[in-house]
């Protein structure tokens, strides 16, 4: 078939509203920038393509906060507060919530919680806040009104192609895809063409717990001696932990590879395509074995493989500073602070996931967050808040979880 290209009709675009401000993506920093953006009486919606909240943490399947903890001098301390104290306050209210737990070699905490508490919690969280929520809409391109300020954001829906018009713009979609539009500058990977690997994400039930007891040590060792002996895994560095009612478990197991190696775009639609089903044939093949030779899992099954495969790296903006490793390592300090990450570098590179943590104990264990890695160059009424943030591609390896995701949400929807 042609990839000859189609001349479509020029036409008018229907104005859905307009805004103080409009938020693209409704990820942990979608929804700190919308509800406090919200909570200082500015008229706001949020743009959200799914029909919930939680970006990875809901739709990628991934039910673990990351980033909210930090090892300070070989204590662990939650160092994320503001909105995301509201969220954490809401699924305990739900029971929605498990205590913090050890991860990644047990150096630092992490935190798991029901998902479908998580996405309750986040409308009554933004609904509070005199939010508009508009679900099942995609953002598809953006309107200038000159060089550096954007008129609208065109949106698609079951209801047909509409913009909508707003005074600032915070773009929290992941992928950078507003700001790329825009004309914002960006980076893709680490220069040479490789991104981190994403993952599917599946949920484990039926876990008789007594039996499986410390599995989540268990069962990363079991997959090393198989691997020993020629059987093939995705990746090493697995990591299946109990949820909030412990015959659940999720398992993180999965590495999503193109066939020639590279890893899977989440700005491509064939290696989208691609990815979901090879994620999804992974899953199986790996629980396979978690149940044959795990005790407690014998009489265990897939309760869900996520949505949609977990994506932790594409477009990164380029912003008036860009985070790098070497100031996560060395615990740097900012002017312009709005906020700490305490995540170690957490590196999904091809068949393994390499760890750097700052100097335990000696360090304090996280490093600020600039407000000027929010600031993209050339725009001057939009914001990039999460994953997409002004980071280098180091760098983006450890503040891209949600723990600094909800602090960036809510210092671009404060500013």
């Amino acid at each position: 078939m042609s990839k000859a290209t189609v001349l479509e009709s020029s036409r008018n675009t229907p104005v859905f509203g307009e805004y103080d401000v409009v938020v693209l993506g409704g990820g942990p920093a979608g929804i700190a920038a919308a509800a406090a953006a919200g909570r200082t009486g500015r008229s706001t919606i949020l743009i959200e393509r799914y029909g919930f909240l939680g970006g990875a943490g809901t739709a990628a399947g991934l039910s673990t906060f990351c980033g909210l903890h930090a090892n300070i001098h070989g204590e662990h301390k939650q160092v994320i507060h503001g909105l995301a104290d509201d969220v954490l306050d809401r699924l305990k209210h739900m029971d929605g919530l498990r205590d913090p737990h050890l991860s990644l070699a047990n150096r630092i905490q992490a935190q798991a919680y029901d998902i479908s508490a998580y996405k309750i919690a986040a409308d009554e969280l933004l609904l509070a806040s005199g939010v508009k929520i508009l679900f099942h809409a995609f953002g598809v391109g953006m309107v200038k009104c000159s060089e550096r300020e954007i008129e609208a954001l065109l949106i698609e829906s079951k209801s047909g192609r509409s913009a909508i018009r707003g005074r600032m713009f915070i773009e929290c979609s992941g992928d950078g895809d507003l700001a790329a539009w825009a004309g914002a500058p960006y980076e893709l990977g680490d220069g040479a063409g490789n991104m981190l690997y994403p993952s599917t994400m599946f949920r484990i039930s039926g876990v008789d717990p007594v039996k499986a007891g410390n599995a989540w040590d268990i069962i990363p060792k079991l997959m090393d001696e198989a691997a020993q002996k020629g059987r093939k895994f995705p990746r090493r560095g697995a990591i299946v932990r109990p949820q909030k009612n412990p015959i659940e478990w999720r398992a993180n197991v999965t590495q999503i590879k193109n066939p020639d190696g590279s890893a899977v775009s989440g700005i491509d639609v064939e290696q989208l395509s691609y990815g979901e089903v090879e994620g999804r044939r992974q899953c199986w093949d790996v629980f396979e074995f978690i149940r044959s030779v795990t005790p407690g899992f014998d009489s265990a099954y897939i309760v869900e493989i996520a949505p949609q495969i977990g994506i932790r790296e594409t477009r990164r903006v380029v912003g008036e500073y860009m985070l790098s490793e070497q100031e996560i390592l060395e615990c740097a300090n900012f002017p312009d602070t709005i906020g700490v990450n305490g995540w170690p570098v957490e590196a999904h590179v091809s068949g393994n996931v390499l760890l750097k943590f700052p100097k335990i104990p000696e360090s304090r264990g996280f490093n600020q967050l600039p407000y000027r890695m929010i600031v993209p160059k050339g725009m001057d009424n939009l914001f990039v808040a999460g994953r997409c943030a002004s980071m280098t591609h180091d760098g983006q390896s450890s503040a891209r979880v949600s723990g600094p995701c909800f602090a960036m949400g809510q210092a671009a929807g404060t500013a």
